[in-house]
């Protein structure tokens, strides 16, 4: 096992601090490391993907778990035992030549399956098949005592690591109920909406026909064409779907992957970043003018289709030295006028946001600091660094808070105690289990000081 000093962030780059990195290759390496803490704890991190500093450790110790990253076999049920350091864009490509995709797909591969199980990932068919945790049949979790336990879904324990940010325990491997899919490819159509109103009537009115839906708003426009965007729904197309010339990549590897990525080799951060308000306005403008009024039947790569984004490893370097902070909250169904102020807050603003995407979700998930509720979600991403940023934000939580909503705590870097407690009712819950199987609070993170969990 490797031992080093590090200064980490999260993929937001913010608020860097240092930790001391044990990258375990085993199970009992890892136990070892726990065992061996400081007085400051210990944190399991994986790829580093989360914007915010959920997987950082201000003088203690950081768990890199990327050396655990073996994929069994798929069994008759449709079930693989993998270790949590397993990259899903790995285990899509291993599993997709065999007729198979991980159960929930977010927007990203490069995270870990232990770091979707601890988020509690929601895909983009959430209404359809919940959020990660749901399809884990068992988890092996390393406990504050140094201990491997087995741990099943419906007991408590379970439902408080999912979703619970590493707190509970280092997830060291699960096993997962996959799904069969028919071939490497999704039929997709892709439509154009004139403002949010029509945007959500366009998500609403093909219901669940086609599981697979999220839609990018352009957070720039203004007065009628505010929150316009583009709605993306996809199925996974049958055999019969396919083109004449696909032959044997019906379930090739290669069409699982992000294709064409874009890397800016040895780019350090743009110092103003690369997104003011007028080059994000005109980005948007492109953007929207470019997709189609309406196109159905496209075929694209699963790869291309779930993580399009990662064809850009380093869009975290454009928004500056101060980096990126990621806002992700939801409201239920009724409340559409608290986004639809939101939407029109951001837009007045003029803050530079070129990545925005709206998603349903369908009903919440058992853990008790699980994300995804019935409603509407919307991810964007603002230069860390923009004049006046923490205090708006700090009212959006508010807002959001008040229509009974939340913001994903996974994903956040600046949000303030308070307003995580009026926004999680499962959080005292979450706490009183936690005290009592590791009172020591062997298991610490910034997120977890910063926001008292």
């Amino acid at each position: 096992m490797s031992v080093d000093t590090v200064s980490l962030t999260g993929w937001g780059r913010t608020a860097p601090t240092t930790a001391v990195r044990f990258r375990p290759r085993t199970h009992e390496e890892a136990a070892a490391a726990v065992r061996g803490r400081g007085p400051r704890g210990v944190i399991a991190r994986g790829l580093g993907r989360s914007p915010g500093d959920a997987a950082q450790n201000a003088g203690g110790s950081v768990l890199d778990l990327t050396g655990l990253a073996r994929v069994g076999g798929v069994d008759a049920a449709g079930a693989v035992r993998c270790d949590a350091g397993v990259s899903l864009e790995r285990l899509l490509r291993v599993l997709l030549p065999l007729g198979w995709l991980p159960p929930v797909v977010p927007g990203t591969g490069r995270v870990t399956v232990g770091g979707a199980i601890a988020s509690d990932l929601p895909g983009l068919d959430h209404r359809r098949s919940g959020s990660f945790a749901r399809h884990v049949s068992a988890l092996e979790l390393l406990t504050a005592d140094g201990e491997v336990r087995t741990v099943l879904p419906g007991t408590a324990l379970f439902d408080a690591t999912a979703g619970g940010l590493g707190l509970t325990g280092v997830i060291l491997g699960a096993t997962l109920r996959l799904r069969r899919v028919p071939t490497a490819l999704m039929s997709v159509s892709t439509e154009r909406a004139e403002d949010l109103d029509d945007l959500l009537a366009r998500f609403t009115a093909g219901g669940d026909r086609l599981p697979y839906a999220s839609a990018w708003i352009d957070l720039m426009a203004r007065g009628r064409a505010a929150g316009r965007g583009i709605l993306t729904r996809g199925e996974h197309a049958t055999p019969d779907m396919r083109p004449a010339h696909a032959g044997r990549t019906l379930l090739s590897p290669r069409s699982g992957g992000a294709r064409g990525r874009f890397r800016l080799p040895g780019c350090p951060p743009v110092p103003g970043g690369l997104f003011g308000p007028a080059p994000a306005a005109l980005y948007n403008e492109v953007r929207y003018r470019g997709a189609p009024r309406a196109r159905t039947g496209e075929l694209r790569p699963v790869g291309a289709f779930f993580h399009a984004a990662d064809a850009y490893p380093d869009a975290n370097l454009l928004y500056g030295r101060g980096g990126l902070v990621r806002y992700r909250f939801t409201v239920g169904y009724g409340q559409e006028e608290t986004l639809h102020r939101v939407v029109r807050r951001i837009a007045g603003r003029r803050s530079p946001a070129v990545r925005a995407v709206l998603q349903r979700f369908g009903a919440a998930d058992p853990g008790g600091l699980s994300f995804a509720a019935p409603g509407w979600s919307l991810a964007l991403d603002l230069p860390a660094a923009l004049p006046g940023l923490a205090r708006f934000l700090d009212d959006v939580d508010e807002e959001v808070a008040a229509a009974g909503g939340r913001v994903c705590l996974a994903k956040d870097s600046r949000m303030r105690p308070e307003a995580a407690a009026a926004m999680y009712p499962g959080l005292a819950g979450f706490q009183e289990l936690r005290a009592r199987l590791d009172p020591t609070e062997a298991f610490r993170s910034d997120l977890s000081r910063r926001l008292g969990l």
